[in-house]
């Protein structure tokens, strides 16, 4: 049983920070899926696939991971720089690139 804790990032369909702020564990996969013969879906009989646990702070997940004897690998965050721009930049004399329509 071997699990990562990480900090989901941000989808591409959201704007905001939301549901990227807590740490997750969830449990490497076992086995390999497996088309099912009836469906031809992808199936498999690990379970633990399915459990995504989340904290508050990476140490709560760390110590949740110590206390069950589960073995784990911590990703860090890499933080992507903010870029803060105002709309007005848009239509500065002195841009570095052209606009145009």
């Amino acid at each position: 049983m071997f699990a990562k804790i990480y900090r989901p990032s941000k989808t591409a369909m959201q704007s905001g920070r939301a549901k990227s702020q807590d740490w997750v564990l969830e449990f490497e996969p076992a086995m390999a899926k497996r088309p099912d013969p009836l469906m031809g879906w992808a199936s498999s009989g690990d379970t633990r696939r399915q459990i995504h646990l989340h904290f508050d702070t990476k140490d709560a997940a760390v110590s949740y991971a110590q206390r069950y004897g589960i073995a784990f690998q911590v990703r860090d965050v890499r933080e992507t720089p903010r870029k803060i721009k105002s709309y007005a930049a848009n239509f500065d004399a002195d841009r570095k690139e052209p606009w145009s329509h």
